[in-house]
Parts: structure tokens; sequence; C-alpha cells
């Protein structure tokens, strides 16, 4: 009897071993991807003043590409905390969207399993795994998000944490040049948006001017959260119009 539950005891670790390697063969694209941006704003952030286990901090506990960028360049600038996590709050709503319609498309995953899963989506992931969705209705298909998602996270902290080592060594003058990456992922964001339909691209120049106006009468920190909500507000009316 005991050698009989050893024996479904290996077969079940190997199944579950199975899942997470080729859910980590899966998420290697975006480890590849992840790299390069994850060790271009751990530079940014040791330029702006953080120290390596601020930022890595950051990457550990927000892991979120974007509003990361939009947080170093804030703490640059010298935004206060609150004006910070609000900006990152409305910045990264879509994440509601992504988990729910992640826990849609798992149905057949326990909700022990959904949750934390949950907090692994980031835009990349949450593409890969759409792709993939055969695998939740698998034996032990929940092992396999977990592997594409750690391969993820992981390749970004350990990104983050290279590029505070390197901006405390690389010149000055080519930290500065990288700078350019937190237009260039913003723009990347919005292109195939723009894409679609064009309204977007008018609600982003719409932010552009606001946030201009707003810089004139409050802090830069708050013109970007103002900005953001008042153009986000315009372009759902807009939207609705649109559509009836």
């Amino acid at each position: 009897m005991a050698v009989a539950e050893r024996v479904l005891i290996e077969r079940h670790t190997s199944q579950r071993m199975k899942m997470i390697q080729k859910g980590f063969l899966t998420g290697l694209p975006i480890m590849f991807g992840y790299l390069p941006i994850a060790i271009t704003f751990g530079v940014l952030a040791s330029q702006s003043g953080m120290t390596l286990m601020e930022l890595t901090a950051m990457s550990v506990f927000v892991y979120a590409g974007a509003a990361q960028f939009m947080g170093a360049n804030m703490i640059a600038l010298g935004a206060g905390s609150i004006e910070i996590i609000i900006a990152t709050f409305v910045l990264n709503f879509r994440h509601f969207v992504l988990s729910l319609s992640f826990m849609n498309r798992s149905k057949a995953l326990d909700i022990k399993w959904k949750a934390p899963l949950s907090l692994g989506l980031t835009d990349e992931s949450f593409s890969v795994a759409s792709l993939h969705t055969k695998e939740a209705n698998e034996k032990d298909g929940a092992y396999f998000y977990v592997g594409l998602m750690l391969t993820a996270y992981l390749s970004w902290v350990l990104g983050s944490v290279l590029g505070g080592i390197l901006g405390d060594v690389i010149p000055e003058s080519l930290s500065m040049s990288m700078g350019i990456a937190l237009y260039a992922m913003f723009i990347a964001l919005l292109i195939p948006s723009v894409k679609v339909e064009v309204r977007f691209g008018i609600i982003a120049v719409l932010a552009m001017i606001f946030n201009y106006i707003f810089n004139i009468q409050m802090a830069q920190g708050w013109a970007i959260i103002c900005s953001t909500l008042l153009a986000s507000f315009i372009g759902t009316l807009f939207v609705k119009v649109e559509e009836k």
C-alpha cells in the first residue's frame, strides 16, 4: 500500500513539474522582453535617487512596468507619496479588468489558485495566458500558469536589481539617454489602441494639454493625476456619444 501511494505521489509530482516546465518555456519570450526594460527601470530609478533596496521592493510589490517608470519619474520630479500612489492606481486600474477576464477564462481552476495567479497578471502574461486557456482544464493545469507568471515576475525583479547595480557604474550621459524608455513604453502602449480607434489618440492629446495647463496652477504630481482623470472622463463620454 505504501509503495502504491509513493508511486502515485511521484507521478503527481512529475505531472506538476511538467506543467511548470511548460509554463516556463511558454514564458521565455516574456522574460527576454522584460529583462532589458527592467534593467532600464533599475538604472533610471537609481539615478532618480532610489536605493537598490527601494527599487527592488518596488518591483517586488508593485510589479507594473509603466507605473514603475512613472513612479520613478515622479520621484525625480519631487512628487509626494500620495500623488504617486493615486497616479499608480489610476494607471493600473485596467488590472481589475484583466483579473476578471482571466478568472472567467479559467473557470476550471480552483478559487485558491485564481486569486494568487491574478496578482501575477501583466499585459504580456495576460495575453499569453489568454492563448493557453486549455491548460486550465488539464490536470494540475494551475501549475502551468504558475510557471508562466513566475518566469515573467522573477525576470522583472532580477532585471531591476541588475539595473540598480549598473546605475552606479555606467556613465551618467548613457543613463540619461535611457530616459527615452519611459516615453517609448507609453507610446508602445498607445499605438496599438490608436490603430484600432483614433479617439484614443485624441484622449492622449487632451491629457497632454490638460497636464500643461494644470502644471501652471499645481505641483507636477497632482497635474499628472488631474489631467489623466479629466481626459479619461471626457474620453468615456466621447466614446458613449459615438456608440449611440
